[in-house]
């Protein structure tokens, strides 16, 4: 396993949107343990391929405080959606911004999973703000597109402060 770099925002590569798997083989497999990997390493509790720069339809969650309820969707389809709900959102690709976004508060969905076999699966709460979420990688958006663009301007105005702040890595290897 390895872990991968994970794009942050404003990276234009988040905006590509992921291809459909053909099969699921062991390059896919790889991936999916490479992504738990990088995904329980962050810490987070979901990752979808496109934030490693792989543009394929693939997204890893495991919601759980023990990490042993990982669910792997392959090419996912949002078949059905009920209810709203409001819940603070936070992103990998986007370390330290949260805000609050509405989804849908019950969703069905339709993927593969590690080894290729169909299911469907009916999830409300965290687990489907969280593949709301994950999906919308899939097809090019990060969640803080969905707020106004006020809030869109001062989460990039602000980002763009921790950069110039950050210095270069050999820089902060002299530092120490």
């Amino acid at each position: 396993m390895a872990l991968l770099p994970i794009l942050h925002y404003p990276d234009p590569r988040l905006h590509q949107v992921a291809a459909k798997v053909d099969r699921v083989d062991d390059r896919i497999r790889q991936l999916i343990n490479d992504m738990t990997e990088s995904m329980y390493s962050a810490p987070g509790i979901g990752l979808a391929a496109t934030q490693v720069n792989v543009h394929m339809r693939v997204i890893v969650i495991d919601i759980s405080e023990t990490h042993d309820q990982l669910c792997v969707f392959v090419n996912p389809e949002l078949i059905a959606a009920g209810g709203e709900v409001e819940r603070e959102e936070g992103c990998l690709s986007l370390p330290g911004v949260y805000e609050k976004v509405r989804r849908a508060e019950r969703v069905t969905v339709r993927a593969q999973d590690a080894d290729g076999r169909p299911f469907t699966l009916e999830a409300e709460g965290l687990l489907a703000v969280c593949i709301q979420h994950e999906m919308d990688h899939l097809e090019g958006k990060v969640f803080v597109e969905k707020l106004s663009r006020l809030k869109q301007r001062r989460i990039l105005n602000r980002i763009k402060k921790q950069v110039r702040r950050t210095p270069p890595p050999d820089a902060r290897r002299l530092a120490l």
